[in-house]
């Protein structure tokens, strides 16, 4: 595909929110709140929050970077950018992968959602027994059909948007799905006013008490920072590709940062707000929105309105990331075979399906199947966020700071009003940014040696 034929976004705002919008996905609404009650709360946001500043934004400027100038998908812009047959396009072949894989198990948990935007749409929350509530996780887990009908639908919605294009499907999409969550944000925000726990949840969020953060919660803030902004996947790298010369890069991407971190915040205070105000635990982890939530649900006034709401928020977050992780392999699908957008846009979600009922089975009929001790949903999901991603990101950073060097940092910082920010990235780029992926990745691989 030519540059002159390549998509363009119509503007900066729709880009902004495209971007945003992968971004601000479950790691915001689900593991966000999660993970900083698991970590003691104000210290780790406060560490989190400098994270993104010096690790998460460096990367999503230096994948902006190469996709604007490389004009080309998530593999081929590392070549254009370097030269032919370039080593440096390993950062990008790693990132379509891993967009593929994801796409796959993340359509299921799509599914999952659509379930309980089901059951709070049935009023279940509100009319079953508590242990009924418990356990509607795992009976979605056990019933095979149910999970592969929801994870279909789910898949349905996203390649039925990417089929419309960067304008007319990814970007006109996200313009209406990006308000619509902030709406339901604010919306629940005014209602957490009124609960006796918001303001025992403010002092928990904003509050640093650095006695409760371990070296683990540390590691998992700068794990979060990495990974929230939708980097090191090939999505920045893509939708950077359809930015114009003239395009300011630093504002864009403090401009994605600040909307994927207040919407995480004001995520977290909700929720919070919630526990607190009816004495749960704060470190309830990974079961927080999908059992500890719909039980509050059934006690709150006004909890089928909140529940209702609540999910649809979920679900749009899903939506939003996962038609741009579509459109990493589309793009390279149909620049690689120049095949037509809609015929590949098709195969790919097809395929990215069939991948994701091996996730849909992992827990029922495959249970017994494992991959170094996991089965196929967890494998999966490790292999991508604990390999493929970190090591993607270091290369991308290694690549940016050391191979093309303070050239390509001075073409993202000039004439855009960021001046002062060319010697902070610069050496985020090169020696922070590096050694903080370096850990994660070296930490993340002790699933690789099941005990």
């Amino acid at each position: 595909m030519s540059e002159s034929n390549r998509p363009k976004w119509s503007g900066s705002l729709g880009f902004v929110l495209a971007a945003a919008g992968s971004a601000v996905g479950l790691g915001n609404i689900w593991k966000f709140p999660y993970i900083t009650g698991m970590n003691g709360g104000g210290a780790f946001v406060l560490v989190y929050l400098a994270c993104i500043a010096l690790v998460g934004v460096p990367v999503l400027l230096a994948e902006l970077y190469i996709g604007k100038v490389g004009q080309a998908n998530a593999v081929l812009a590392y070549e254009k950018v370097h030269k032919e047959k370039s080593f440096w396009r390993l950062p990008g072949a790693l990132g379509l992968i891993s967009a593929f894989l994801i796409l796959s198990f993340y359509s299921v948990i799509g599914g999952w959602i659509l379930n309980f935007e089901w059951c709070s749409l049935l009023n279940e929350f509100g009319t079953r027994p508590e242990g009924e509530i418990k356990s509607m996780l795992s009976d979605l887990f056990e019933d095979p059909t149910r999970q592969i009908f929801l994870h279909s639908i789910f898949m349905l919605l996203t390649v039925g948007i990417v089929l419309g294009g960067v304008q007319k499907g990814i970007e006109k999409w996200t313009k209406l799905l990006m308000p619509g969550l902030v709406l339901i944000l604010i919306g629940l925000l005014v209602y957490s006013l009124f609960l006796p726990g918001f303001g025992q949840a403010a002092e928990f969020l904003f509050l640093p008490d650095f006695s409760k953060l371990s070296w683990e919660g540390l590691l998992e803030a700068v794990g979060h920072s990495f990974f929230t902004l939708s980097v090191a996947v090939g999505v920045m790298v893509t939708f950077g590709s359809y930015l114009s010369k003239d395009d300011n890069l630093p504002r864009m991407g403090f401009s994605i940062a600040i909307i994927d971190t207040v919407l995480a915040l004001t995520a977290g205070l909700v929720i919070f707000t919630a526990v607190f105000s009816y004495g749960i635990e704060v470190d309830t982890g990974p079961t927080l929105i999908f059992q500890t939530l719909p039980l509050l649900f059934g006690k709150m006034p006004g909890g089928y309105f909140i529940a209702v709401t609540f999910f649809l928020l979920i679900a749009s977050t899903a939506l939003t990331s996962t038609i741009s992780i579509l459109e990493v392999v589309v793009a390279y699908c149909t620049e690689t075979f120049k095949a037509p957008r809609r015929i590949t846009t098709l195969i790919v979600g097809f395929a990215a399906f069939a991948v994701g009922l091996l996730s849909d089975l992992s827990t029922n009929l495959l249970s017994h199947v494992k991959i170094v001790g996991l089965n196929f949903f967890d494998f999966f999901d490790k292999l991508t966020s604990s390999l493929f991603l970190p090591l993607s990101g270091l290369l991308t950073s290694v690549f940016l700071g050391w191979v093309l060097g303070p050239r390509a940092v001075d073409e993202i910082i000039r004439d855009t009003g960021f001046e002062a920010y060319r010697k902070t990235l610069l050496i985020c780029i090169r020696v922070i940014v590096p050694i903080s992926v370096s850990i994660i990745l070296i930490m993340g691989l002790d699933w690789l040696w099941p005990a």
